[in-house]
């Protein structure tokens, strides 16, 4: 059983990486993003305002800049990186980027064609800074930050392995959630109790060896319960269950970083003849995507076909989002289901499914699938039982 990725794969990463600042004609590389970060080495953390870099110098050596509290962390990974340099603290006497231009200056960044993912370290708690092209003279600064989300778009088996197990316990997760939803319940208390047992069943089973990296097993509504299931992003508003809502869900679990996407429609004892309506149209659109996924295909014929499907049934105006997205250290990743997303299908692509309706009064109508580009096809991931009547809550 697979629960981290090797040093292996990151050091493939990283030369991969490397191989694409060379086609641009970059010498050298900073990356500021912490998930792209964490992608390349290894190195898990929670951005705050004292800023964290990743850099390659022109002699393909990797540094990571970190602040002090952050460096025996960092260290750990020693075996994927070359080098972890660090600062007191921010904003401290000395700006913690003076230090990062003198890091800079020292690895040999001057006067060089440098590629980077963002001009700045940039922070929603508090960070104020200098760019780097405000401390640093180079030959050359070119944008890269397309360049390690394009990388992550193809998944290795390793990454592959890892979605895999987070769906086997975003499957567990939901079935406790399905278990306690009843009538009279809050939705906070279901969430709750599915969460915690289906996070202590994961611990229990894979042991000290399993890294999160991000969520343990979760299942939820997000608020989507009744009448508020027609708001496709609710937020949870403690509603109790009543007979007949409609409930939207979710339910994953983070390994290593690494997650799944599982949404069902379930209702609560019954399901009246309109509910059953909509169901089978989201049920049918679903498939709809799941015939048109094909390697060499782009993302948005799938899109095009299911918004065929909702024009043939009058009920377009009862949808208000694409049909999905790639999901893999991020909830909601590049390319997307999306007519206006013309990238071609690729094998080792992962994507969610979820094309959805919502009808205010009546509730929202949507299944999410995480599902696997093959060779010939695709492969589904999530394997939570889809009709209707396996998702019916018993009283």
């Amino acid at each position: 059983m697979r629960l981290s990725i090797s040093k292996k794969e990151i050091k493939t990463r990283q030369k991969r990486f490397w191989e694409n600042l060379q086609q641009q004609d970059l010498d050298c590389a900073i990356i500021f993003s912490p998930i792209d970060i964490f992608y390349l080495t290894g190195f898990f953390f929670h951005p705050t305002e004292r800023p964290i870099a990743f850099f390659v110098d022109s002699n393909q050596k990797t540094h990571l800049f970190v602040p002090f509290l952050e460096k025996e962390h960092a260290e750990e990974f020693s075996g994927a990186i070359n080098f972890v340099h660090s600062y007191p603290e921010y904003p401290g006497i000395k700006h913690p980027m003076e230090y990062f231009k003198g890091d800079l200056i020292a690895a040999g960044f001057q006067g060089k064609r440098v590629g980077a993912d963002s001009l700045g370290y940039a922070s929603a708690s508090g960070y104020r800074g200098p760019s780097i092209d405000q401390l640093l003279e180079a030959k050359e600064y070119q944008s890269i930050k397309d360049m390690v989300p394009a990388l992550r778009m193809i998944k290795s088996d390793e990454e592959i392995e890892l979605i895999k197990e987070s769906c086997r316990w975003g499957n567990l997760a939901h079935r406790l959630l399905q278990k306690y939803s009843k009538a009279g319940i809050s939705e906070l208390e279901i969430t709750s109790r599915a969460s915690t047992e289906s996070t202590l069943a994961m611990i229990e089973t894979l042991g000290p060896e399993y890294k999160p990296h991000g969520e343990t097993a979760f299942a939820l509504f997000r608020g989507q319960v009744g009448e508020l299931s027609a708001y496709p992003h609710a937020v949870a508003q403690n509603v109790t269950l009543k007979k007949g809502d409609t409930l939207v869900t979710a339910a994953a679990a983070s390994i290593w970083g690494y997650k799944s996407e599982l949404e069902r429609t379930m209702f609560v004892e019954e399901a009246s003849s309109e509910q059953k309506t909509y169901f089978q149209h989201m049920y049918n659109a679903q498939e709809v995507a799941f015939q048109h996924i094909k390697p060499g295909n782009p993302l948005s014929s799938v899109e095009v076909e299911v918004q065929r499907y909702f024009k043939e049934n009058n009920i377009t105006e009862l949808t208000r989002h694409h049909t999905g997205h790639a999901i893999g250290l991020l909830f909601h990743e590049s390319p997307f289901f999306d007519l206006g997303d013309h990238t071609i299908m690729e094998p080792g692509m992962v994507f969610t499914v979820e094309p959805g309706i919502y009808v205010n009064g009546v509730g929202g109508f949507r299944h999410s699938d995480t599902v696997l580009v093959t060779e010939d096809g695709m492969e589904m991931l999530t394997y939570y039982p889809r009709d209707l009547e396996s998702l019916i809550c018993s009283s």
